[in-house]
């Protein structure tokens, strides 16, 4: 059977892969008073709370309904009573607790850089923001406990469940096995241990998404396994008896079927893959093409998997990818979003940071770091294509000039279109993450190789940042649109480096109405929807992690409080993606996404908690969130590949071949001429009567290399084969 989304089920990160939502089912605020630690007492039963093992970090409170039976029920009743007169309402908590930034600038890092806007020291207690978050994830996770315990998909509102495949793939517990821990959830952590000892198989006669089984399942596998094996019972440690071995086991089992994905001609891998019959399936849309971004999107994946086994395959196979990818030598490093799995080459000229090119971009810089910056050629292709996204990409909205990063559907010599996918929210993180390397922004600017150029990618970055955030305060349930458009200046003013036009700061309090710069926003029908997607909470993680401002903290507060006011399912079972941003109260679409729990709120939580849990210059995160260790290649693995010489644009340089003439009439080689490879003039001369004739024939080489992926020597003699003729 093929691996089709059903109707409502888990979102793909490609939006063109939905199904359309139902209309069913109403999101409100009920569930919020449990995150400000208010509980009725009948729902104590039909969401058990777990009484977790804290260990190595984060404060904790005693829950006040475990003290007294009587109290509980007192406090109930008054907690009902506000929420339904809006009287101390839990959510006017939040609200006061966001608006309770004050005190003197300053910066965590203790830098005066100014254009990333002031710091503030403030009496925020960000340990119990933190905590909040957490209850978020609990209730997430009892309501899918209760009622969708194993299953690959969770309706919140109708309570009721489905599988992705026949014995299900753990779509859930898998994805939020390093949340679990992180968070120091052991009791949920013990469940869920079980059930992958139990019941998780990946030898199902079932056709799976090579990229998302790869970033979810097998990376939160993985990242399971450094989290429990590498910080000595720091996160949620458990003594159920089981192997330490348990989660790289069962992913050297998973990865071993998913490299059926990669017997293409190419190497490239297939969109799909049979988990039983280990076989590469392309894909049923879009002319049997991959996405360019899931193609990819799995080396890091790979590599670590290597690193943990020794076993080299798994390192090569992903690493050959990267090869064949880049020979297409496309400009200014910017990849058109499909390409064919069998021929390796790009289909159609689509350029875009959103869906289906995202993830190509993050792996690059991503890869560098994983590897402890011993392979260089990653830094030297995302260096190059921020610089083709800054040359083709990059404009300003109108009136207010936002930066947006733009699109060119039909190719870098055509026209810009002003959309962003919420996709695209990476892409500011990320150029901060590559222009520090992780490191704090005070110490990074004390490095030699610090100069005007890391400070105007900086920069950037902050601008960009902006513009998500701005996605949020447009609409009138402060949550973004999946896909947002802009209106642009005419003609388009593109980005010149180091020339920056005035835009809206986006701080201090606003609402949809009164949101600076909303005129420059347009967002259509269509794209109402939201997801539940981490891509800006995750690139404000990054950016207060690396520039210590505590507007991003701040932002994300705010972020956090819209999603549990809007989309908190009424009667407690969780939170689910909505229908309309603009619409309140928020119609949800009854579908918890897998990265809700993994990414969403794992961001929200690493964004509120100290930031010595999992620092940025020991680890990498994959695109689903799930931590990787950076490492040392050692004398096993090495970089198996070269890029092929480049021009100032990217393009890469030609070769000649030397190709000798011949007598039409003999074969006998009298003389030589250089040709360019691809459309290579093959001359001959002879004598007829006494004098001199020349005879030409021209034969497309690069045509001939692409179709039968023949060498240019040996293309050179089927040339002059068909001359001689």
């Amino acid at each position: 059977m093929s691996y089709a989304l059903p109707q409502n089920g888990p979102t793909h990160r490609q939006p063109d892969q939905w199904s359309k939502a139902g209309e069913g089912g109403q999101s409100g605020s009920g569930l919020s008073e449990k995150i400000s630690g208010v509980f009725n007492s009948d729902r104590r039963d039909s969401l058990p709370m777990y009484k977790d093992k804290p260990a190595g970090h984060g404060s904790r409170r005693q829950p006040w309904f475990r003290k007294k039976r009587t109290i509980g029920v007192v406090l109930g009743s008054l907690a009902g009573a506000s929420w339904w007169f809006g009287v101390l309402s839990p959510l006017s908590y939040f609200s006061s607790s966001g608006e309770a930034v004050k005190g003197t600038s300053s910066s965590k890092s203790g830098s005066s850089w100014s254009l990333l806007g002031s710091s503030k020291t403030s009496n925020v207690n960000w340990d119990e923001r933190a905590e909040r978050v957490k209850d978020a994830f609990k209730i997430s996770w009892s309501g899918y406990e209760k009622y969708a315990w194993g299953y690959d998909e969770f309706h919140p509102e109708s309570k009721t469940h489905k599988q992705m495949t026949p014995g299900g793939m753990g779509w859930i517990i898998v994805d939020a096995l390093d949340t679990l821990m992180l968070m120091n959830l052991t009791t949920e952590l013990t469940h869920a241990r079980q059930w992958v000892q139990h019941n998780l198989t990946y030898d199902q006669d079932h056709d799976v998404n090579t990229f998302e089984t790869t970033i979810r399942m097998l990376g939160g596998l993985l990242s399971a396994h450094y989290l429990s094996t590498q910080f000595e019972g720091k996160y949620a440690p458990v003594s159920d008896g089981l192997s330490d071995d348990l989660y790289v086991e069962k992913a050297t089992d998973l990865a071993d079927r998913l490299l059926g994905a990669y017997d293409s001609n190419s190497g490239v891998p297939y969109a799909s893959v049979n988990l039983h019959t280990r076989k590469g399936i392309p894909s049923h849309d879009d002319a049997g093409a991959s996405s360019t971004a899931e193609a990819t999107s799995l080396q890091l994946e790979m590599k670590y998997l290597a690193k943990l086994t020794g076993e080299v395959n798994y390192w090569t196979r992903s690493e050959h990818v990267m090869k064949v990818v880049d020979d297409n030598g496309s400009p200014s490093g910017l990849l058109p979003i499909f390409i064919y799995a069998d021929q390796g080459t790009f289909r159609g000229n689509n350029i875009r940071l959103g869906s289906r090119g995202d993830s190509y971009y993050e792996y690059l810089i991503k890869q560098y770091l994983q590897t402890s910056l011993q392979e260089p050629v990653y830094q030297a292709m995302w260096n190059e294509s921020l610089n083709g996204v800054k040359q083709h990409l990059l404009t300003y909205s109108s009136p207010s000039n936002f930066t947006i990063l733009a699109e060119r559907p039909s190719g870098l010599d055509h026209d810009i279109t002003a959309k962003m996918d919420h996709l695209v929210c990476f892409m500011p993180g990320t150029i901060a993450l590559a222009t520090t390397n992780g490191l704090p922004l005070a110490q990074a600017r004390k490095l030699p190789s610090w100069g005007p150029q890391q400070e105007e990618d900086m920069r950037l970055a902050a601008e960009l940042t902006k513009t998500c955030w701005g996605m949020y305060k447009a609409t009138s349930t402060g949550l973004a649109p999946e896909i947002a458009h802009f209106h642009l200046h005419s003609p388009p003013q593109m980005y010149k480096p180091f020339t920056w036009p005035e835009s809206p700061s986006l701080e201090g309090p606003s609402t949809a109405e009164t949101f600076a710069g909303k005129e420059d926003f347009d967002i259509k029908s269509a794209d109402l929807h939201n997801l539940q997607r981490p891509e800006t909470v995750e690139t404000l993680f990054y950016m207060w992690r690396i520039t210590g401002e505590e507007k991003y903290r701040t932002w994300g507060w705010e972020m956090f409080q819209a999603f549990v006011e809007h989309t908190a399912v009424k009667d407690g079972t969780g939170f689910t993606s909505i229908a309309n941003v603009n619409h309140i109260p928020a119609v949800g679409r009854d579908n918890m996404e897998s990265f809700w729990l993994a990414e969403t709120l794992k961001y929200f939580y690493l964004l509120f908690s100290s930031d010595d849990i999992l620092p940025l210059t020991d680890v990498v995160f994959n695109t689903e969130a799930h931590a990787f260790p950076r490492f040392q290649m050692g004398k096993l693995f090495t970089t198996g590949w070269s890029r092929k010489p480049r021009d100032k644009d990217g393009k890469i340089i030609v070769e000649r071949a030397k190709v000798e003439g011949i007598n039409a009439v003999t074969g006998e080689v009298v003389g030589s001429e250089k040709a360019e490879v691809g459309k290579m003039e093959v001359v001959t001369k002879t004598k007829v009567a006494g004098e001199e004739v020349k005879a030409t024939a021209t034969k497309d080489l690069a045509r001939m290399k692409t179709e039968t992926d023949m060498p240019v020597a040996a293309a050179t003699e089927e040339a002059k084969k068909e001359v001689k003729g």
